[in-house]
Formats: structure tokens, C-alpha cells, sequence
């Protein structure tokens, strides 16, 4: 009789869930909230969860048997869902919800409305009661400088609360009022009422760089120049071209009247990295980073309504824009304009950014958003402290005997089943020994598998070999060995390599192997280190799709922590692997292209590559005519002529195929 799958214990009877929309809420034995999500049908998504263990994603499955419970709270429209989701994670801060980590503390720009006579001051509190905040701004120095300016067109008051106070109640001016720097009451210029009606054109001007200021200030200084005043045409003037400073730090990205709000995003199946462009007036007024830590899998609709609903749920009406432009659209999408509706008063439209200047700066915001991403991972597996963590857990996580300080990985790259090629780099003490890489060419295979096992089975040959003292002083390229190899640590193609008398740390037996892939790669790994008698280093893989750790014999993988160093020290180590692999897989490919040309007297490397371009392929080039080759510019009848003889005697097998030769061309 055939058993049933395994389900969790708690899971509701049929019937029990409602098909309302509402919010759902896991709960552990100890009744802490483990994570939070909505849906427009209850039953329906909830029953994704309670599917058959085996058929879930690592993670969700992890979320899943660690509840002890579910329960949910039925709502009457999808916009009060959202609005309850996002509340409940407010407070409860579910461990597999999708957390947030500023990269930095802002400094921003805060006008004090609250106080009797505002002032400007930099600051990186976002609580001070009643202000109102702009940027925020990579720098200090950036605000500061913004302020100066602006000063010198909206006198306001930049003074202390108690060099206001002290001011007046004495009937002095402050200080910074007798240098020409506080333009508020204290300065003994301007009324309380006069005060205020400076600072609401300073905040008009810097949510929108209103240009009624410029074309105001530009009608005064002609007044008074065709008043013969030229002292007031000077001061309008000094005004002016303060505006025109202000203006140019911040190039104009879109439209002039455009206010919007643009999210680039980067992610990989643990972590992402979002950069929130603020777009006022066309131009860039603020850009703020965040990393988010993801636990459990996330579709990129589903991190964008997270992001929206964060950078809003306490936002005011304000500053929330006419239109927010996202890389992709929740499926809430309608829903979340809806809610952002009632936040602002006036209408808002989420949108794709895909094509002309919008799609432009979608691409800078992404490419920022790329690069903040792996900085946050190469800086946490840098940090000395980090870095000792990481061993730590991964000695733990794996029962290791000792700490793995010299860790090897492989990645096996190809290009449809041809031309494969293996890495192996190598991490000593958690950082990256590149003077230790090593790439291996694979003649005959039949999969990753196969390839796999060759490749170890070499390298663990040369843990058996006797210590040999090599030649000193010798001086040779970093070619191919006759075992395949090649000692090329770096990415320099042609870097030489100084053998001494030391020996070979190649030699040297790594405490832990890591193989690029799940349980099949890892099984290959396993037979490899049996054959070749070294069953006593440890062997783990990591697979892509869900960041799982594999171990040989197992039947289920490890999960590792989102937060844990160990699974950062490991993706660090899959990922520079495999850029090694691809580096050394297109150099290649590239050598093979050009090798076939570079054969014919008088064509040099800038004519390669035109014919390349010109006709796609060698193939291509072997089936043009002699006519066809010298209408290309720069090619005589008697370079096509050599170029025709010389590729109607080379044999097929040499010729590469279109997207070696689409490689060769774009370089």
C-alpha cells in the first residue's frame, strides 16, 4: 500500500480556509510570528504551503516545519490586506519576511517647521517632530553645500535654538545674522510672518526647482538694470546664478515637470540590493541604497511590493510622487496605486520603465543596485572578524574535524556540450589565493558529471606525487601543461610564471572541496576523492537555484542561515569559480577564432576582426566569394585571394560557430 506524503501536523482541515483576501500569519510552539504574507484568496495560497514537504522550495519548506501553527485574519478589500500586512510586519518583524539594512545613515536636509521661526539645519535623524526633509545626499559636504546657496536666495534662519532665544529677548542680532549668514527674525531683517513666507518658497522650490523663482528674479534684475539700479540688478543677479548652482549639481535626467520615484534592483536567491532614485523637478534630488536579506523565495513582483510598501508605509502625502517606476510590477499593482492614492490625496501610477531616458536611468539605477549588492558580499567575507566566523560555522555546519582554511572550488563551464573547460580557485584563511588558480580542458566528456570527475581525479593526483625540487630561476608563460592545466593564477593571459624551490602549492591537500552544483555533481565529487584514495577531505556543493548545501550521501541539503558568513564564504567561492571558468573559456575560444585567419599572410588582427563583424562567422567567410571578401574595405584582390585559398584548405572541424565568432567580434 502506497504511503502518503509527509504534510505538517497543523495543517487546517479542507474547507477551514476562507477564499476572502485577508493575511496570514506562521506562528512557531513558542507563538512567535515566523513570517506574514497576504493574498487575494486565502485557500489558495495557503495551499501551497501545506503541499507534499518534498515538492517545496528548501527554504519555504524550513519556514513551513518550523511553524507549529497558522492563522489568519479575513479583511474586506486587497488594499486593507496590504495595509495589515504591512502593519503586522511593522511589528512583529518576522524572521522569513524580507529584511531591510540601510547601507549607510543618510545626512539630509530638515527644515524645523514646527519651531516659531524654521531653520535648515544637516542632519541624520528622520524623527525630529514636524520637519520636513529633502535628499537624502551621498555626502555631508554635499548638504552643506546646497545650503550655502540656497541661503543666498532664501535668507532663512540657520542659528541655534539658543542663539535664537538669546536673540530675541535681547533685541540683538545673532551671529550668524551680523556675517550675513541667518536670514531668520534673530537677524532683526524680517518679521516672524515674513520669516515663514520664505521658507515655504525655499521648500517650494527645492520639492520641484519651481522656475516661476528664476523667471521672477530674471524680470527684477532687467527692472532695475533699466532703472538704472544697479546695485539691486547685482543682487538679483548673485540670486540668480546661486539658483543656476543649485540646478546644475543635480542634471536634469527627465522632463522638467517630471516628479517621480525610480527603484533599480539586483538580487540572487539570498540578498538584494535596492537603489530609490528621488526625481524631483527632472532631476535627481536623493538617492538612497538598501540591502535586503531574503530567507525564504521571493518573485521579483513580490520584492518590489515589499520595497514600495517600506519606502511608503510611513511616508507622508508629501513625498509620495505622481509616479513610481519599477523594474517589474507586482501582481498588486492595482491594489498598492490604490493605497498609495489614500497616502498622497492624488492620484499615482506605478509603472515599467522601458524605453527612451526612463529606461536609461533604470539601467543606472540597476547597474548602481549590481554593484552595491557585491560589495555587500565582498565585504562581508573580507572582514577579518567575518572571515574567522565563517570557517567557524562552516566547521559546525559541515562536522568538520578542523576549520577549513584551505578550501578548493570547481566549476565545469562549456559552450553546448563543446569546448569545456574546469576552474579550481582556491581561498586560504577565507580570502582568494589567485596565484593558486588553476584551468583544465576537458577533451572527451558526456556531462558536467564526467567532466567533473576527470578534472578531480587530476588534480588529486598531485597529492600523491613526492616532493620535487624545481629548477630555480626558470621563467616560462603561463601556457597549457601537458596535463591540461594551466597555471595561470590571474586573469592574464600571457602572465609568467617564476618556479623556485619551494614546494608546489598545488601539492598542498585542501581541508574542504567545493563543487559548483546539487547532489548529482556532489555524488561525482564523492567518487572522485574515492578512486584517488583522499576520502579524508571533506566535499560539499551548492547549488544555485535555492543556495542549498549538499553533502554526499545525504538525502536532504543543508540549509544554512541567510545571515550566516559560512553561506556568503560559499557563494563567494561558486561565484569566483565560475567567472574564472568563463574568463578562461572565451580567451580560448577567442585564440581558436582568430587562429584560423591569423594563418594568412598579410591579414593582420584589425582585419580579423572587420571580417568577423562583416560576415558573422568563419563558416560565413568560407561559403563568400572571392567578389563578396574584396568588397570589404581595406581588402585587395590579392589579400581575398590568399584569404579564399587559404580557408577552402582548412578543414571544417576548424571553423568556429556563430556565437564563438558573435565572442570574437565583440572584442
Amino acid at each position: 500500500m502506497a504511503r502518503s506524503a509527509p504534510t505538517v501536523p497543523y495543517k487546517p482541515k479542507p474547507g477551514e480556509i476562507p477564499t476572502n483576501p485577508g493575511v496570514y500569519r506562521f506562528r512557531d510552539a513558542d507563538g512567535r510570528v515566523l513570517y506574514v504574507g497576504k493574498a487575494k484568496n486565502l485557500r489558495a495560497r495557503l495551499s501551497n504551503y501545506f503541499a507534499p514537504l518534498h515538492t517545496l522550495h528548501e527554504r519555504t519548506r524550513r519556514m513551513v516545519t518550523t511553524a507549529a501553527s497558522v492563522e489568519w485574519t479575513v479583511v474586506a478589500t486587497d488594499v486593507d490586506s496590504l495595509q495589515l500586512e504591512y502593519q503586522w510586519i511593522k511589528e512583529f518583524d518576522p524572521p522569513f519576511n524580507v529584511r531591510y539594512k540601510d547601507d549607510k545613515s543618510y545626512p539630509y536636509m530638515a527644515i524645523t517647521l514646527a519651531d516659531e521661526a524654521p531653520r535648515v539645519i544637516v542632519t541624520r535623524n528622520r524623527r525630529i517632530p514636524g520637519a520636513k526633509y529633502f535628499g537624502p545626499y551621498p555626502k555631508v559636504w554635499a548638504v552643506h553645500d546646497t545650503i550655502d546657496l540656497m541661503i543666498k536666495v532664501f535668507p532663512i534662519r540657520t542659528c541655534s535654538d539658543s542663539s535664537y532665544k538669546k536673540a530675541m529677548a535681547t533685541g540683538r542680532p545673532c551671529f550668524p545674522g551680523q556675517i550675513g549668514r541667518c536670514g531668520g527674525p534673530c537677524s532683526m531683517k524680517v518679521t516672524i510672518e515674513e520669516h515663514r513666507a520664505i521658507v515655504e518658497d525655499f521648500m517650494a522650490f527645492m520639492s520641484g526647482g519651481d522656475q516661476r523663482f528664476t523667471k521672477a528674479l530674471t524680470a527684477r534684475m532687467r527692472e532695475a538694470s533699466a532703472a538704472m539700479d544697479y546695485e539691486a540688478a547685482a543682487v538679483y543677479r548673485d540670486k540668480l546664478q546661486s539658483i543656476d548652482a543649485v540646478l546644475n549639481k543635480s542634471a536634469l535626467v527627465l522632463a522638467a515637470d517630471t516628479d517621480a520615484d525610480l527603484f533599480g534592483i539586483a538580487e540572487d536567491e539570498l540578498a538584494a540590493a535596492v537603489q530609490h532614485f528621488v526625481i524631483r523637478g527632472g532631476r535627481v534630488r536623493g538617492v538612497r541604497a538598501t540591502t535586503i536579506e531574503k530567507e525564504i523565495d521571493i518573485s521579483g513582483g513580490d520584492l518590489v511590493d515589499q520595497v514600495l510598501q517600506r519606502t511608503y508605509g510611513n511616508a507622508a502625502g508629501a513625498d509620495i510622487p505622481r509616479q513610481v517606476l519599477v523594474p517589474s510590477l507586482p501582481e498588486d499593482a492595482a491594489d498598492l496605486e490604490e493605497w498609495l492614492r489614500g497616502r498622497r490625496g492624488k492620484s499615482v501610477t506605478i509603472q515599467v520603465a522601458q524605453r527612451g531616458r526612463k529606461a536609461d536611468l533604470m539601467r543606472t539605477a540597476t547597474l548602481n543596485a549590481q554593484q552595491a549588492l557585491m560589495l555587500h558580499k565582498t565585504r562581508r567575507t573580507s572582514d577579518y572578524v567575518a572571515r574567522t566566523q565563517a570557517l567557524t560555522d562552516l566547521q559546525e555546519a559541515l562536522d568538520l574535524a578542523e576549520a577549513p582554511l584551505r578550501i578548493e572550488c570547481f566549476d565545469v563551464s562549456h559552450l553546448s556540450g563543446t569546448n569545456v573547460v574546469a576552474s579550481m580557485v582556491v581561498f586560504e584563511d577565507g580570502l582568494p589565493r589567485k596565484d593558486q588558480y588553476r584551468s583544465f580542458g576537458v577533451a572527451e566528456t558526456t556531462d558536467d558529471t564526467d567532466s567533473l570527475y576527470q578534472v578531480l581525479t587530476r588534480r588529486l593526483a598531485y597529492l600523491d606525487r613526492p616532493e620535487e625540487q624545481d629548477e630555480p630561476t626558470s621563467i616560462a608563460p603561463a601556457s597549457g601543461g601537458g596535463d591540461g592545466t594551466s597555471r595561470s593564477g590571474g586573469d592574464s593571459e600571457e602572465a609568467p610564471v617564476v618556479t623556485t624551490r619551494k614546494r608546489p602549492r598545488f601539492a598542498y591537500r585542501p581541508q574542504l572541496l567545493v563543487v559548483d552544483g546539487g547532489k548529482p555533481q556532489v555524488e561525482a565529487a564523492a567518487r572522485a576523492l574515492r578512486d584517488a584514495g583522499h576520502e579524508e577531505i571533506a566535499l560539499c556543493g551548492i547549488a544555485k537555484r535555492l543556495e542549498e548545501v549538499w553533502l554526499p550521501g545525504e538525502e536532504y541539503p543543508v540549509i544554512l542561515p541567510r545571515t550566516s558568513e559560512a553561506l556568503y564564504l560559499l557563494q563567494r567561492l561558486r561565484d569566483e569559480a565560475h567567472r574564472f571558468a568563463i574568463t578562461h573559456q572565451r580567451r580560448r575560444r577567442r585564440r581558436d577564432i582568430q587562429s584560423v585567419l591569423a594563418e594568412v599572410p598579410g591579414l593582420g588582427e584589425a582585419r580579423i576582426k572587420a571580417l568577423l563583424r562583416h560576415f558573422g562567422s568563419v563558416s560565413a567567410l568560407k561559403k563568400a566569394t572571392l567578389d563578396e571578401i574584396e568588397q570589404l574595405p581595406g581588402v585587395g584582390p590579392k589579400l581575398a585571394a590568399a584569404i579564399h585559398a587559404h580557408l577552402a584548405q582548412t578543414p571544417q572541424g576548424e571553423s568556429a560557430s556563430p556565437r564563438e565568432q558573435a565572442v570574437a567580434s565583440s572584442g
